[in-house]
């Protein structure tokens, strides 16, 4: 077990990383002093698989728990179902101290800090992610939101939790799907910050698909620290250091969008949106075609799609141009050097985005 601290003053918090250590969340609430009434957000397979367990932690702790069930789905990160939320929060609220508890995915998270950032102007909330993805970075660094048809994340707050509880027991018993989708924010990270992380996965994938318990452990310990480190330089990215966490995400939020978010889950379009990347890193000469195809490689041998299937180009065109990096009417694209470097790069010509997302769609482009 390890316990990464995220240092931001009076908003510091703890990451703790561990195998079986659901049983002591009500422990660790405790000692926080953030309530006695815990309002938890999940869904029906977490709370049917896990439910009992977080439960029994909490009320060890004398702590009363409410579970509202959320459908799993991109489509719960909506105003209109944290509107809902918030109406049932604010009847179980009556004459209690309440904080409230993501337990579930990317999805539960995003949707949950939203809602504790809104209700009574900001109620505590702790993150226990359930998924790779949320585990290695969603569930940290107090990036909120819900979607709009017009675009994902265009509503949202900085809200950091008070606790982050990983437990790589839950990826025991995650689907493969979302198991790879993980492992794209992973790679993400090894992309833009660790060449050792990165020679690791191409050694160990298969370990890591296989859920070979240390393997799960070293990863999540590893992406969070480098998210912390992240963070607590720039938390609010202000100062272009956390725009490197947006790797691969400017066109793979756009493929989600153009896709009405039922083709590709976030970590298949963030995979696409990483090799859109590389490519216009390649055509400014700014990688060379070995370090491309590494990239292309590691991403294909863990089950990530490297083609973009029933998504026309122009409508990711279309839908980047909401992206929230843009600068007026200037792209931002965080592009790379090496495996490990990083370079933001604005007013990247349309030709050669278009240019790099045909090579992965096979469709053709009109250059006007």
């Amino acid at each position: 077990m390890k316990t990464i601290r995220l240092e931001l003053k009076k908003r510091s918090y703890d990451i703790i990383v561990g195998s079986n250590i659901l049983g002591r969340l009500g422990r660790y609430i405790s000692k926080l002093n953030i309530g006695y009434d815990a309002y938890v957000l999940t869904n029906a397979s977490i709370k049917n698989r896990y439910g009992n367990s977080l439960e029994k932690s909490l009320k060890q702790s004398g702590l009363s728990v409410r579970f509202k069930l959320v459908p799993d789905t991109e489509e719960s990160k909506s105003i209109e179902r944290a509107s809902l939320i918030i109406k049932d929060l604010a009847h179980y609220d009556k004459a209690k101290r309440i904080f409230i508890v993501a337990f579930g995915g990317g999805v539960i998270g995003d949707l949950t800090g939203f809602v504790a950032s809104i209700y009574k102007r900001g109620v505590s909330y702790l993150q226990v992610p359930t998924t790779l993805l949320a585990q290695v970075d969603s569930s940290i660094g107090g990036k909120t939101a819900v979607d709009l048809v017009e675009g994902k994340n265009l509503i949202g707050a900085f809200y950091q939790p008070r606790l982050v509880l990983s437990d790589v027991k839950f990826l025991k018993t995650l689907d493969q799907r979302q198991m790879r989708s993980g492992l794209a924010e992973v790679i993400k990270y090894a992309i833009i910050k660790d060449k050792q992380l990165f020679d690791y996965l191409e050694t160990r994938y298969k370990d890591i698909l296989a859920r070979r318990e240390l393997c799960l452990e070293y990863i999540v310990k590893r992406c969070s620290s480098i998210k912390v480190n992240i963070v607590s330089s720039d938390e609010r990215e202000e100062k272009g250091i956390r725009t490197i966490l947006n790797f691969g995400h400017t066109i793979g939020h756009a493929i989600e969008a153009a896709a009405n978010y039922k083709v590709y889950n976030h970590g298949e379009a963030i995979a696409q949106g990483m090799l859109v990347a590389t490519e216009i890193s390649k055509a400014l000469n700014l990688i060379n075609p070995k370090t491309a195809q590494r990239i292309e490689s590691l991403i294909k041998k863990v089950g990530l799609p490297v083609k973009i299937e029933k998504v026309a180009l122009e409508d990711i065109i279309k839908a980047h141009y909401r992206d929230k990096k843009f600068a007026g009417l200037k792209n931002r694209f965080v592009l790379i050097k090496g495996i490990g470097k990083t370079k933001i790069v604005e007013n990247v010509p349309l030709l050669i985005i278009k240019q790099a997302i045909k090579k992965l769609t096979n469709q053709p482009h009109h250059t006007a």
